[in-house]
């Protein structure tokens, strides 16, 4: 029988029930034996325990965002194409149990069934050691796109944050860091936006500027729902 430590390494989680990890990597066109199951409802499973552990991470992330930018995020991170490359990384293309078909075809490389591998994968581990050690392994093997998608998100809101205050209120949007907790090497600043006197969004990040970015993230979506909010008031209350 195939040996997989070298996957468990890599991934990194070591099953307890072996035969989860083996299903997780058979494929519906592998030839199985009568009684021998194929991966997808595996793959059922972890598409939802990747999505829970990506709204948990993004939750905590921007404790203050609504829940359309958050399904906006999770959306940009989490997609076929994305899971196809976390499982390439992973080289889970080359533990397929694969038919002769889809072998001949390049199915080891075939975005759809990698992403899918992917996500068997996450189903595997969640039955095997329950949600911690896959919201482990989310964590770990999105750790760069979380941050590069926030930074590049974040960035554009205080942009936005900027030409809005300027138009509307007339200031421009001031930014303070009014906590700061961990050990220097993973300190975690925490920052509040002020316009106009009034107390807005408060973000954190992992330095004053990704702080101030989450900040300003979460200062557009207050003021959206303002004017939302203001916008559906009936014209004699207003």
């Amino acid at each position: 029988m195939l040996d997989l430590t070298e996957l468990e390494t890599t991934l990194p989680y070591e099953f307890q029930r072996k035969e989860l990890l083996r299903l997780a990597l058979t494929h519906r066109s592998a030839p199985l034996r009568e009684g021998q199951a194929h991966n997808e409802r595996l793959e059922f499973l972890g598409d939802s325990v990747l999505g829970l552990a990506m709204s948990d991470l993004l939750m905590h992330r921007f404790p203050e965002a609504s829940e359309g930018d958050l399904s906006k995020i999770r959306a940009s991170l989490v997609n076929a194409r994305t899971l196809a490359v976390k499982a390439a990384l992973l080289s889970l293309g080359r533990w397929l149990r694969l038919g002769g078909g889809e072998e001949r075809s390049g199915g080891r490389e075939k975005l759809s069934i990698l992403a899918s591998t992917y996500e068997a994968i996450l189903g595997a581990v969640y039955l095997d050691g329950g949600f911690a050690p896959a919201h482990r392994l989310v964590a770990l093997h999105f750790v760069n796109d979380l941050e590069e998608k926030s930074r590049g998100i974040l960035f554009d809101s205080k942009t936005r944050l900027q030409e809005v205050t300027q138009k509307v209120f007339r200031e421009t949007p001031v930014y303070t860091v009014i906590e700061s907790r961990g050990p220097e090497h993973e300190k975690i600043f925490i920052s509040q936006v002020t316009i106009a006197g009034k107390l807005y969004g408060c973000g954190e990040g992992v330095n004053k500027k990704s702080a101030d970015q989450a900040a300003a993230f979460l200062t557009l979506g207050m003021l959206e729902e303002q004017e939302c909010a203001l916008s559906d008031t009936p014209h004699d209350q207003k």
